[in-house]
């Protein structure tokens, strides 16, 4: 069951950040150099220099997935209450050093704001706070020449007889 709490969290984030008031709506009231309008958002949890090696990655990539099920019984006489941790990772890429970050933390801007907007009961017994955290990671070698990604983490809370 716990397996199956998580990917329906997933599929609920996913619809949320594809929605058409969800991320690409909010990243086009962003102003970005690159003139980036889009992003393509996918539920894979896999490392950036394994996407790099299967050659169909295209940057911005945004992936959602679940990092891990807590069932800790808050509720007596339900198979689950507890928590549902999971992740947006926003990986960019581009053949300049400088202006990377920036252009990073304004796609995170863009998820953040997503997130914030969609704040409460999620249906099917799911619920989100609005708290999260942000982690950048270093700018390193891979994609169109220098790669830069940063993650957000968060619970959704979950009762489901």
């Amino acid at each position: 069951m716990a397996i199956l709490i998580g990917s329906a969290a997933r599929t609920k984030l996913m619809e949320r950040l594809t929605a058409p008031a969800g991320i690409n709506s909010t990243l086009g009231a962003l102003t970005l150099p690159n003139g980036t309008t889009t992003l393509q958002v996918c539920a894979q949890n896999a490392a950036p220099d394994v996407a790099d090696r299967t050659g169909t990655v295209q940057y911005p990539a945004v992936t959602v997935y679940c990092e891990k099920v807590v069932n800790d019984l808050r509720e007596k006489f339900r198979s689950f209450s507890g928590t549902v941790h999971l992740a947006i990772e926003v990986r960019h890429s581009q053949d300049q050093l400088d202006g990377i970050e920036d252009t990073l933390e304004k796609y995170m801007d863009a998820v953040t704001q997503t997130l914030t907007a969609n704040r409460g009961d999620w249906g099917e017994g799911m619920y989100f706070a609005g708290a999260y955290q942000v982690s950048y990671g270093a700018v390193k070698r891979g994609g169109k020449n220098f790669s830069q990604a940063a993650k957000v983490t968060f619970e959704v809370g979950v009762s489901a007889s």
